[in-house]
């Protein structure tokens, strides 16, 4: 069977897409991978010890919440841990898995996909992967795990989406999956577990250790309803590249909100099942027509993060954006295309689907919830943990051009003497570009969430949850629950380059860490609340069902589009604007609002009741006026905002 499985891997990668087929030829099965693996000296895996000390014990804003919530200690363990190296020589020291598996362990301890011990070369870079992906529904039977993606050109006697999985390696497949969970970090039970069903097929090698059995054993009951069994090798791959250098010092670097596990294994899951998407890249640089579009699909010149369809529902035809990541250079070019996309989508219902977004840019994702609401949003205020190392940060930029720590000093000088835990609280995203562009879509939207939604994507959902723009659906009973900025050592090193005293110090092989350095608080409603290991709570709970994972969300769609029905849209708009002696005279037409503000230039200078749906409006202005912004409203309530520029 194991050489039926190593021909078999061989045809796969010969039969795979164009796009990714030279990529996947480079994957070798993982026993092969290991020989090169392990070598680390003693002195080297000292270092790593002593820079995870100074992370966890100086950097990291949630030890006292995960000390309390979780009793652990990982800052105890990583001084027993460098206790037992100083014992060790290089003839008596444990093979290098063990010295990762320990790291990776108190890494692990808190819970937090922020905070990570990344491994070193050989693995960083790399993906362990099988060729096919699993994932569970619900059913009045209970829970079932079953396939729904197999890679192209892969092939077993009756292996094919919609196949069940009852056993994996001999084990129970729901008992195996709580296994693969206890293993990975999760805020939260829902994430975790969903955690250990992604696992079983994709583990980014940056973060987990490499599968310790070279092989599967999958026992699964084709559509005949025959009992089957699948042998396959694990093998290892270079991943696609990352969209953002994290490490460099740069916005996008310092505003990272990102589950780095979960966004390895997205580009991991285009590269095996998507291929398509990578064709669309290529042509998208290549200034050429977009390739593999479905027919209900708009086109977008960022296919790594929004596809975009109009989808047809029991309750009507609807819009459907997933983003599937916030991780971009550019927030307003983020922006920009979220525009351009939904404009080109129905206009009286739009379903945003934040499923499995690992996060990202945080401008990015609290700049976007301005384009849904009529509310000014007020991005989520950040803290340091009061220690003399942030403390030391922070006064080092508090004038740096782009980087400008300086809100925090104060707060942080002041805890000296007060002993509060916690820096002053104030906003990462400005304020300004959350509200630059103001409303853009009119009709009533739902967000769809999941317990993979992390970091950046909590803080978009908590925006969109606490400024009321509409229905939380959820997949499971919280997101991810990923509260936090997060900074790696490399960066964190960068930013006391040339301090003499620096505790940073260049850690070996290309061996990472990286720390939850600002914790996030919600605002609105749960003003002050932390995002870590709370989540958001969505307003309503859809289990997926086999239709759902076979049949491209059917019924979750259905779901959605019952809420959208039930709203309506509000739409307000300056169908003309004439300079009449001095004065501004504006018609303004609305749907389902009752009166209307008129702002000039962002000045208050008239207020009007709608008859019909229609009004004519005189603001006494100078004829060169710029903009106006018309506020409607339906029974005192604001329910939209639209900016027209006038000149």
């Amino acid at each position: 069977m194991t050489d039926l499985a190593e021909e078999r891997a061989p045809t796969f990668i010969q039969h795979a897409a164009e796009s990714v087929r030279a990529h996947l030829a480079a994957s070798r099965p993982l026993s092969s991978f290991l020989e090169g693996a392990g070598t680390l000296t003693l002195e080297e895996r000292r270092i790593i010890v002593d820079q995870a000390l100074v992370l966890l014990d100086q950097n990291y804003v949630h030890l006292p919440l995960k000390t309390a919530m979780h009793a652990v200690n990982p800052v105890q363990r990583l001084r027993v841990l460098r206790r037992r190296l100083e014992r060790q020589t290089q003839q008596t020291m444990p093979p290098e898995w063990l010295f990762h598996a320990e790291m990776s362990e108190v890494f692990h301890s808190v819970r937090d996909l922020h905070t990570n011990y990344l491994l070193p070369e050989p693995f960083t870079g790399r993906i362990a992967f099988l060729p096919f992906l699993i994932e569970q529904y619900t059913d009045a039977q209970g829970t079932h795990f079953m396939v729904t993606h197999v890679a192209q050109g892969f092939s077993a006697p009756g292996f094919a989406p919609g196949v069940e999985i009852t056993h994996w390696s001999g084990i129970p497949i729901s008992a195996a999956v709580d296994l693969n969970a206890a293993r990975f970090a999760g805020s939260n039970a829902p994430a975790r577990r969903s955690r250990g069903v992604q696992s079983l097929t994709v583990r980014p090698l940056l973060i987990h250790l490499p599968p310790f059995e070279e092989w599967v054993t999958v026992s699964y009951i084709d559509e005949s309803g025959t009992q089957r069994e699948l042998r396959e090798n694990w093998r290892i791959v270079e991943n696609l590249p990352p969209m953002v250098d994290a490490d460099a010092i740069s916005t996008a670097a310092l505003a990272q909100g990102l589950d780095l596990d979960a966004d390895e294994a997205s580009r991991a899951k285009v590269l095996l099942f998507a291929p398509r998407v990578v064709a669309q890249v290529q042509a998208v640089r290549a200034g050429e027509p977009t390739p593999g579009l479905r027919r209900s699909e708009v086109a977008t010149t960022m296919p790594k993060v929004f596809r975009t369809q109009h989808v047809e529902t029991s309750s009507g035809r609807f819009g459907h954006i997933r983003i599937f990541t916030f991780n971009v250079n550019d927030p307003m070019a983020f922006v920009r295309e979220f525009v351009r996309l939904i404009g080109q989508l129905p206009q009286d219902g739009l379903i945003v689907d934040v499923r499995d977004n690992g996060g990202g840019h945080l401008h990015a994702a609290e700049f976007a919830l301005q384009v849904l609401t009529p509310r000014r949003i007020a991005p989520e205020p950040v803290q340091f943990i009061n220690t003399p190392l942030n403390l030391r940060i922070c006064r080092r930029h508090q004038d740096s051009s782009g980087i400008d720590l300086g809100a925090w000093v104060p707060s942080l000088e002041q805890a000296v003497e007060t002993g509060a835990t916690f820096s002053g609280a104030f906003p990462l995203t400005p304020e300004d570009g959350a509200n630059a562009i103001g409303q853009q879509y009119f009709g009533p939207v739902v967000l769809i969430t999941n317990a993979r939604c992390y970091s950046a994507t909590d803080i978009f959902a908590a925006g969109f949850q606490d400024h009321r723009i509409g229905p939380v659906l959820g997949t499971d009973e919280n997101t991810g629950a990923g509260g936090a900025n997060v900074w790696t050592h490399e960066l964190l090193s960068d930013l006391l380059r040339g301090d003499r005293a620096t505790p940073y110090v260049p850690l070996p092989k290309g061996a990472g860490m990286r720390v939850s350095i600002r914790r996030t608080l919600r605002v609105g409603a749960l003003s002050g609340t932390p995002v870590e290991d709370l989540g958001v709570v969505p307003d309503e709970l859809h289990r997926m069902t086999r239709r759902d994972l076979l049949e491209d969300n059917a019924d979750l769609f259905n779901r959605a589009g019952l809420l959208l029905k039930a709203r309506e849209p509000h739409t307000v708009s300056v169908t003309d604007a004439v300079s009449v002696n001095g004065s501004l005279k504006l018609k303004v037409k609305a749907a389902n609002v009752d009166r209307v503000d008129v702002y000039v230039d962002q000045r208050p200078y008239a207020s009007a009741d709608l008859t019909d749906g229609q009004a004519d409006v005189t603001v006494p202005v100078a004829a060169a006026a710029r903009a106006a912004r018309i506020d409607g409203f339906e029974a005192g309530r604001l329910v939209a905002s639209k900016t027209e520029q006038l000149s």
